[in-house]
């Protein structure tokens, strides 16, 4: 057999995502691309990979065998690359992360300034909601991820480097605004919008009901925190943001942080990978710079 590497990592993430049109779209090449060259790797074998059960897309026995052998083989090419950075002490190359969304107000700052250091790095993220962050994670996917609430799993490395401090955010004319001391029941009366499920600041808001026991009936349901942020400044409700993400606004007097019970939550930010993954030079640069400068770059005011 005559196989690429190509071919593998094509094979690999049909496998993985049990989808055409979804491996394509990670490799930012078209579905018939994908087909084609799947098609090549079956003619070369002499047997079907991959059949169809509905909607998804499932390897068959020869499948399962290829995909072994996959990523047995993209693992080593990638220690090989690893090795060569290291013998040639540049960092050079691709940083893959995965970073819920709440982190975009800060990650790109500390990104850009890593990147003046090392121009040569070529970074790869991707923001998305925890709970698809914690699905690379598991599978391995990047150099490390970003994330708020680390999952219970003795299998994971955590890195703290960063405060995250959540408070409830609304309306600067709210009538709550100047209200010292609210509860979390007078709180439980208003008009909630929050995130969605899978969402990090939602998980951690649906604990401290819980604590409470109390129960609120949201009254939008908001796919990102920049929505939330939006929908709060337009008057219909209050949220519970990262302080991270309202700096601007609160300085011109668009949002005001209410003063409830129990908050600010102080929670942190983790750069998280799976136990005895070796990072590369790049992952190891990026990770301690994130660990020493995080303050520093970003005047953080919130502690």
């Amino acid at each position: 057999m005559h196989l690429t590497l190509q071919q593998l990592k094509l094979f690999e993430a049909v496998s993985r995502l049990g989808s055409y049109t979804r491996a394509a779209e990670e490799l930012c090449i078209s579905q018939p691309a994908v087909s084609i060259q799947i098609k090549r790797m079956e003619e070369q074998v002499g047997l079907p990979l991959f059949e169809q059960v509905g909607k998804k897309t499932f390897p068959t026995a020869a499948g399962k065998t290829m995909y072994e052998a996959s990523l047995d083989i993209l693992n080593r090419v990638e220690e090989l690359k690893i090795s060569i950075e290291e013998l040639k002490g540049t960092v050079k190359g691709t940083l893959q992360m995965s970073v819920v969304t709440t982190a975009k107000y800060f990650l790109p700052k500390l990104l850009g300034v890593f990147l003046q250091k090392y121009p040569d790095v070529e970074p790869k993220l991707k923001f998305t909601n925890r709970a698809r962050v914690i699905e690379r994670l598991m599978n391995n996917e990047d150099d490390f991820v970003v994330m708020g609430q680390i999952p219970k799993d003795d299998s994971l490395e955590a890195y703290p480097f960063l405060n995250n401090i959540l408070g409830i955010v609304a309306h600067s004319e709210h009538p709550l605004a100047n209200k010292k001391n609210i509860t979390i029941e007078e709180l439980a009366k208003q008009r909630f919008l929050i995130r969605e499920m899978g969402s990090g600041t939602r998980f951690v808001f649906d604990q401290l009901l819980h604590e409470h026991g109390v129960e609120i009936e949201p009254y939008m349901e908001l796919g990102s925190s920049e929505a939330l942020k939006q929908a709060v400044m337009a008057g219909l409700g209050i949220a519970v943001l990262s302080l991270h993400s309202v700096q601007l606004e609160r300085e011109v007097n668009k949002l005001t942080v209410l003063d409830v019970e129990g908050f600010p939550l102080k929670r942190r930010w983790y750069a998280v990978h799976l136990k005895g993954r070796k990072l590369s030079l790049v992952a190891r640069t990026f990770l301690d710079f994130i660990l020493e400068e995080s303050h520093r770059v970003l005047g953080v005011k919130y502690e």
